[in-house]
C-alpha cells in the first residue's frame, strides 16, 4: 500500500474515535449500537430557543438587570465618545477662535471620565449577573438531564455510545453555558452599539456616514469569505486532531501488543503521518483564523483614512467642526468592532443551539414505562421463577428467543450454556425487566413480573457480571452498594461469604481503602470477589451469575467459586457459563442454540444423551 493510500486509511479509521461502551447487550445477541453524529447546526432553532428560555424564566429579574447594565454600558461608551465634540469645540479649539480653557477642560474631562466609569461598572455588573444566570440554568439543565438518564431503560444505554452521552454532559452543556453567559449579551450589546453608533454618526454628519455605509458590505463580504475558508480548515484540523488522539489512545492501551509483534517502527511511522497531516491542517486553520483580524482591521483602516480625508475637506470647504470630525473618526473605528463581534458570535450561537438540541434529545427519550396501577409488592419474595412460551426480540423483525419455557424452584441452580449469541444473557435481561417480552409470560412466585413493581423485582435480584464495575470510594462503600442500609458487620460478613475478607484485610487500610479507576489497584479476581460480596450483602433471593469467572485464571476461579457456592446457598440461581466445569453441580442445565432450548437436564442426564452438551463437554465440538 502506497503512502497516500495508507494515510487515507488511517484518517478513515480514526476519524470518529470514541471510547466504546459495554453493557448487558454486548455480543451478537444484544441490540446493535447507534452513534448519533454531532450536529453542527440546529435542526429546529426556534423550538430549542424556547426551551432554553424556559430555563431562564426563574431568573427573569436578573436577566432584566443584566440587559439594563448592557444599555447603561453602551450609552455610557457612546456618550463618553460623543462628549469629545463639545470638549474640543469649547475648551481646546473654540469655534469662535478664542483661546482654550484649561480649567473647563479639566472639569469636562472629569465628567467624561465619570460617564465612562458608569459604563465600566455596568459592564462588570452585567458580566457577574449573566454568569450567575448562566450557571443557574446549567445547574437545572444538568439536573434534568441526569434525572432523565436515571429513568431511561437499559435499551437506551445498549444502543447509545457512552462517550457520546458523556459529551452531552460536558461539551454540549458547556457550549450552552458559554452562549448564555457571554454570547447573548454580546449580540445584544453589539446590536445596540451598531444602532447607537449609526444614529450618532448620522446626527454628526450625513455625508461621512454614507462613506462608512458603503464600506460595510465590502467588510462583510471579505469577513464572510475568510470565515468560510477558516471554518473548512478548522473542521479538517479537528478531524486530524481526533485521528491523532485516537491513534495515541489505542496505541498506548495496546502497547503490550505493539511490543509483542515488534510493531514499534510501524507505529512511529503511522503516527508521523497522522501528525504531519495535523500540522498541515493546523497551519491552514490558524493562518485563516488569524488573518480575520488583520483583514477587518485593514478594511477599517481604509474606511478611517477615507473618512479622515473627506472629513478634512468638509472642514475646509463646508465648515464642518474639528470636534465633529474627531468624534466621527472615533465612531468609524467603533462601528466595525460590533459587526465583527456579531459575525463571530453567530457561529457560537448555532453551535450552542446544536449542543442544546443534543441535550434535549436525551431529555425527550421515552423513559422506562410506569408500573401498572395494579402492580404489587412481593414481601417476602421466595424466588420461584417460571418462563412459559416466551418469545422476544430486541427489534420486532428479529426474534432472539423462541418458545422458551423453564422453571426454577427456590434454592435451585439453573445453568445456561450454548454458543455466543444463543440468547443466554437475553434471558437474564428479561428476568430483570430490562426488556419486556413480546409474548408468553415470566412469573415470580406465581405473579407475572409485569404486575410486580420494578423496584421491588430488581431489589430481589442480585447480579454478578463478567464485566466488573467498582465505584470511586472505599471497599466498604462498594460492597454496601448492594444494600445501602447494611451495617459494617453485615458488610464484613458478606465479604467473608464471598471469600474476599482475607485479601481486604491485607489492603493498606482494610475496608476503608480507597478505590479509584474502577479498582485499578486490584486484580481482576479481587474485583470480582468484591462484586460477589456486593451481591451477598443484598440478601436477594434470586441470583444471576453471568460468566462471572470467564476472565480469571483457573486458580482464581476456584477461589471465586468457593465464594459463589456460599452465595448461592438458599438462593434461586441462574448461571451463564462458557466453562462447563462450573455448571456440573447445577440442578438443571439448559442448552441453547439460536434462541431455543434444544436440551435440558442435569449433568449426568445430558452426558447420557450424547447430544450437543456431550459434544461441548467432551471437547468434540468447541463453543463458538
Amino acid at each position: 500500500m502506497n503512502q497516500e493510500k495508507r494515510m487515507e486509511s488511517l484518517k478513515y479509521r480514526y476519524r470518529h474515535v470514541q471510547v466504546p461502551s459495554r453493557g448487558p447487550g454486548r455480543g451478537p445477541g444484544g441490540p446493535g449500537r447507534r452513534n448519533p453524529g454531532r450536529g453542527g447546526s440546529p435542526k429546529d432553532a426556534g423550538k430549542t430557543i424556547r426551551r432554553l428560555l424556559h430555563y431562564l424564566n426563574e431568573d427573569r429579574a436578573l436577566m432584566a438587570l443584566a440587559f439594563l447594565c448592557v444599555i447603561l454600558n453602551t450609552v455610557g461608551t457612546l456618550a463618553g465618545s460623543y462628549m469629545l465634540r463639545p470638549i474640543i469645540n469649547t475648551y481646546i479649539a473654540p469655534l469662535d477662535g478664542s483661546r482654550g480653557d484649561a480649567a473647563g477642560l479639566a472639569r469636562a474631562l472629569a465628567v467624561m471620565g465619570a460617564v465612562y466609569l458608569v459604563g465600566v461598572l455596568a459592564n462588570y455588573a452585567q458580566a457577574r449577573v449573566m454568569l450567575r444566570v448562566a450557571q443557574n440554568s446549567l445547574q437545572k439543565i444538568r439536573n434534568d438531564l441526569f434525572a432523565r438518564m436515571q429513568k431511561l431503560p437499559v435499551r437506551f444505554y445498549d444502543t447509545n455510545n457512552n462517550g457520546d452521552l458523556m459529551s452531552r454532559f460536558t461539551n454540549d452543556v458547556d457550549t450552552v453555558g458559554q452562549m448564555l453567559s457571554s454570547t447573548l449579551v454580546q449580540l445584544f450589546s453589539g446590536t445596540l452599539s451598531i444602532i447607537g453608533t449609526l444614529s450618532l454618526m448620522l446626527y454628526t454628519n450625513v455625508y461621512l456616514t454614507l462613506v462608512t455605509l458603503v464600506m460595510i458590505p465590502l467588510m462583510m463580504r471579505a469577513g464572510g469569505a475568510v470565515a468560510r475558508r477558516s471554518q473548512r480548515f478548522f473542521s479538517a484540523q479537528q478531524t486530524s486532531l481526533g485521528a491523532v488522539n485516537g491513534y495515541i489512545e489505542e496505541t498506548i492501551t495496546g502497547q503490550k501488543v505493539v511490543k509483542v509483534f515488534c510493531h514499534e517502527d510501524i507505529a512511529k511511522e503511522e503516527f508521523g503521518m497522522l501528525n504531519r497531516d495535523l500540522r498541515e491542517n493546523q497551519i491552514r486553520a490558524q493562518f485563516f483564523g488569524g488573518i480575520m483580524g488583520p483583514v477587518m482591521g485593514n478594511l477599517s483602516q481604509i474606511n478611517y483614512s477615507l473618512t479622515a480625508c473627506i472629513g478634512g475637506l468638509l472642514c475646509i470647504l463646508r465648515g464642518f467642526d474639528v470636534g465633529g470630525l474627531t468624534v466621527f473618526l472615533n465612531f468609524s473605528r467603533q462601528f466595525s468592532r460590533p459587526i465583527n463581534e456579531i459575525s463571530m458570535q453567530v457561529s457560537n450561537v448555532f453551535s450552542a443551539l446544536a449542543g442544546a438540541e443534543r441535550v434535549f434529545a436525551v431529555m425527550d427519550e421515552d423513559p422506562e414505562p410506569e408500573d401498572d396501577p395494579d402492580a404489587v409488592v412481593l414481601e417476602p419474595m421466595r424466588g420461584h421463577v417460571e418462563l412459559s412460551h416466551v418469545y422476544f426480540g430486541y427489534t420486532p423483525d428479529k426474534v432472539i428467543l423462541k418458545d422458551i419455557s423453564l422453571y426454577a424452584k427456590p434454592g435451585q441452580k439453573i445453568a445456561f450454556v450454548g454458543s455466543t449469541g444463543a440468547g443466554k444473557t437475553t434471558i437474564t435481561n428479561l428476568l430483570n425487566r430490562f426488556y419486556d417480552i413480546q409474548s408468553g409470560s415470566i412469573t415470580v412466585d406465581g405473579v407475572d413480573i409485569r404486575h410486580i413493581r420494578r423496584e421491588n423485582l430488581r431489589s430481589n435480584i442480585a447480579m454478578v457480571l463478567q464485566d466488573t464495575h467498582l465505584f470511586t470510594g472505599t471497599v466498604r462503600e462498594n460492597i454496601r452498594y448492594g444494600r445501602l442500609d447494611a451495617t459494617d458487620e453485615e458488610v464484613e460478613q458478606a465479604a467473608k461469604t464471598a471469600s474476599a475478607h482475607s485479601f481486604i484485610m491485607r489492603l493498606p487500610h482494610g475496608y476503608d481503602t480507597m478505590l479509584e479507576g474502577d479498582g485499578a489497584n486490584l486484580s481482576q479476581g479481587q474485583r470480582q470477589l468484591l462484586n460477589i460480596a456486593r451481591a451477598a450483602v443484598s440478601r436477594a433471593p434470586i441470583l444471576i451469575l453471568d460468566e462471572a469467572t470467564s476472565s480469571v485464571d483457573t486458580r482464581t476461579e476456584k477461589h471465586i467459586e468457593h465464594g459463589m457456592d456460599r452465595l448461592m446457598a438458599n438462593r434461586t440461581t441462574f448461571v451463564i457459563a462458557h466453562r462447563l466445569s462450573t455448571v456440573r453441580n447445577a440442578d438443571a442445565i439448559m442448552v441453547l442454540e439460536q434462541g431455543e432450548i434444544i436440551e435440558r437436564g442435569n449433568h449426568e442426564q445430558l452426558l447420557a444423551q450424547k447430544g450437543r452438551y456431550y459434544e461441548l463437554y467432551t471437547g468434540l465440538k468447541e463453543l463458538d
